[in-house]
């Protein structure tokens, strides 16, 4: 399995000799290149469905505390499930569990000894009716850059388990071994070094030389950087890294 180190490498040996290295030499030290690597790099997380992936994480809360960290990969929350609803103890406490109704499922669907799928749709009803009226779903806000989760309500109690519907960003060794996400990023790293080099050789138009100087090419550079960033940008938009298209909801 090879490393980050190695992965970054190889986009950086690559970066190189797309540029004429080994021809000519170039006027670029390594930290140019892992500028372009970043930047490439940020402009996927910001831009590509792929970049995310769903996930489910599991939080105990503690009694009074509203305010949990959570990992860094996490981006977004996008729903705090509960195991109960109302009180989590004592006389007046629900014992229903959402994530371990399958068996209850299957009953419901066998028509033979139940209701089939009317009795099955007015159980569902109920479910989500008791739900919002006996507080099974948690209002919350998240702060991406603090990783902060803050519960708008305080637990009365400790050692209840919630489950957080999360997408976490994916590591960077998962999108290099991609090879449709990889090749992306290869791509856009090579544009933004020529961008780098363009911006260097254009603050000179020429170098003065015994045959009368010659002339730079920053201005080009540039300009076809500029144009095959934004080229690599639309791909994105057809979803050529491998994300999955938006479906139509109807309902």
């Amino acid at each position: 399995m090879p490393t980050l180190t190695e992965l970054k490498q190889d986009i950086f040996d690559y970066t190189a000799l797309r540029l004429g290295e080994g021809i000519i030499d170039l006027e670029l030290d390594p930290a140019h290149y892992e500028i372009a690597y970043k930047n490439a790099l940020g402009t996927y997380r910001q831009r590509a469905q792929n970049a995310t992936e769903e996930s489910y994480t599991w939080v105990e809360l503690q009694q009074n505390v509203n305010e949990y960290t959570l990992p860094a990969e996490i981006s977004h929350v996008r729903q705090v499930f509960r195991r109960t609803m109302g009180s989590t103890n004592g006389p007046y406490s629900s014992s229903f569990d959402p994530f371990s109704s399958a068996t209850l499922n299957v009953y419901l669907l066998n028509f033979t000894y139940s209701g089939g799928l009317a009795t099955y749709e007015m159980y569902t009803q109920y479910v989500e009716l008791a739900a919002r009226m006996f507080g099974a779903y948690m209002n919350y806000t998240y702060e991406p850059v603090t990783r902060k989760l803050r519960l708008i309500r305080d637990p009365k109690g400790d050692g209840e388990v919630v489950l957080l519907w999360t997408y976490n960003n994916k590591p960077e060794t998962t999108l290099l071994q991609d090879h449709q996400t990889s090749q992306w990023i290869r791509e856009y790293t090579y544009s933004s070094a020529k961008q780098i080099m363009g911006e260097a050789r254009e603050k000179f138009a020429s170098i003065s030389g015994p045959q009368g100087g010659t002339a730079l090419n920053g201005g080009q550079l540039k300009a076809e950087a500029t144009s095959e960033m934004m080229q690599l940008i639309e791909d994105l938009k057809n979803f050529t890294d491998g994300s999955q298209p938006l479906y139509w909801v109807i309902g």
